[in-house]
């Protein structure tokens, strides 16, 4: 047992000793029937394992082909269905690591409070593309994708981190692979930070592509590098700046504007009308992080406005990230919660 392990079983065992909050602990064994998954579901130097007794406040350890967990009636429970699922997705020869875990963690929270199972939304929520399969990591990101496959429109709005463009490039990478749409077009305003494009060097695209890099770099994750490039070269992929859209109809496409705070309102206007028959539309941004000139006479972010207007519009739907949605590094989300406790406070 770890220096670490030991203290945490000593604090269970103090708590329980003197009454703690009236709790009394449980145990409950958890038998993993495939022997060759244990190491992974423990995790290195048993990390994983470590995440989930935090999470829960409870205690996790292994003997032979079962792990033994010791906690609060409900804690115990909830620890189990995160091991449950972690066993899961390694049964379907997915892989298990610390950014999973915490999914698990989040997803098991998420249905305790929704009263809602976690594999019935994992298993439905997966979106599988070239080089991976994708489960979403909280319950937001569950309903974005429920959003993503039900609406022709969607706005998925929060702070960085959440997965909103990631997720919408896996959705239209996924529908281009099976042939629901014949196009995938991602844009994003090219917001001059200090320069002016005219003065960069190279030509159109080289002043550009920076703009549009995490665009590419989400594609790169889901697709071998010779299929972005022959998809690219055959027009099945696009990746341009929002200009280039004006006086476009977009059909039979999946449509992604990123970075949408950064549009001018009849920009967003302009876009939104572009769409076509048989087309999707995700529109994603970050109200707090406008980029677009201040001051008096500072321009209103449109994708602001085109909240406000669109709100209630039949056949759109909005998703609201928050800084408990952040899949990133931990300190990823405190940062946001320190920012935005300063903004409000």
């Amino acid at each position: 047992m770890s220096r670490q392990a030991s203290g945490r079983r000593k604090s269970l065992e103090s708590a329980a000793a003197s009454g703690g909050k009236g709790r009394t602990q449980n145990t409950l064994q958890f038998e993993v029937s495939a022997i060759e998954h244990l190491a992974d579901l423990c995790g290195s130097h048993d990390r994983h394992l470590a995440m989930i007794e935090q999470a829960f406040n409870v205690y996790v350890v292994p003997k032979g082909n079962c792990l033994t967990i010791e906690g609060g009636r409900h804690d115990v429970h909830r620890a189990h269905q995160v091991l449950d699922e972690l066993t899961t997705r390694l049964a379907n020869g997915l892989a298990v690591d610390e950014p999973e875990v915490a999914a698990a963690i989040r997803m098991v929270v998420g249905a305790d409070h929704a009263k809602g199972p976690v594999s019935t939304a994992l298993e439905r929520h997966q979106i599988r593309t070239y080089r991976k399969v994708i489960s979403p990591r909280s319950p937001r990101q569950s309903a974005y994708i429920d959003a993503l496959g039900s609406h022709d429109l969607v706005f998925g709005v929060g702070p960085a981190g959440t997965g909103k463009t990631y997720l919408a490039v896996a959705v239209g990478v996924a529908m281009l692979m099976r042939g629901e749409v014949e196009r995938l077009i991602l844009s994003r305003p090219a917001v001059e930070a200090g320069e002016n494009l005219g003065f960069l060097p190279g030509d159109m695209r080289e002043k550009v592509d920076p703009y549009l890099r995490p665009l590419y770099d989400a594609m790169h994750d889901m697709m071998p590098g010779d299929q972005v490039n022959k998809r690219l070269e055959n027009a099945d992929i696009e990746v341009a700046p929002l200009a280039f859209m004006r006086g476009r109809t977009l059909s039979n496409a999946f449509v992604i504007l990123d970075e949408a705070q950064n549009c001018l309102p009849m920009q967003i206007k302009m876009f939104l009308t572009r769409l076509g028959d048989n087309s999707r539309m995700v529109i994603t941004g970050d109200p707090t992080q406008v980029d677009l000139p201040s001051g008096p006479r500072g321009a209103v972010s449109g994708l602001t406005e085109a909240l406000r207007i669109l709100d209630g519009v039949d056949g759109i739907a909005k998703v609201t990230f928050s800084d408990a949605d952040v899949v990133r590094h931990p300190l990823v989300a405190r940062i946001i919660r320190a920012y935005n406790e300063r903004e409000h406070g």
